[in-house]
């Protein structure tokens, strides 16, 4: 799903990416599941962690520029 532009190309980009990297990280669930070449396995894990921690960091970035609701993203350690 493609979200309406908003004006603010920063937003839009961490918005838009957030998708493309969760999809990696099924893809690279897949592999872990089923592949065979050990390379792509590590190649697949390293995506997974990787673009999790990307993730992360756009969502704070969204829920700065949108407020909680939009980005609504929890760090363990945070409710102090």
């Amino acid at each position: 799903m493609m979200n309406a532009p908003s004006g603010d190309p920063d937003r839009d980009f961490a918005a838009m990416m957030i998708p493309h990297h969760q999809g990696a990280i099924e893809m690279a669930e897949a592999e872990l599941r089923y592949g065979k070449d050990e390379r792509l396995r590590r190649l697949a894990q390293g995506i997974i962690v990787e673009q999790r921690q990307e993730i992360a960091v756009m969502q704070d970035i969204l829920a700065e520029k949108t407020g909680p609701a939009a980005g609504a993203h929890h760090h363990m350690g945070d409710d102090k």
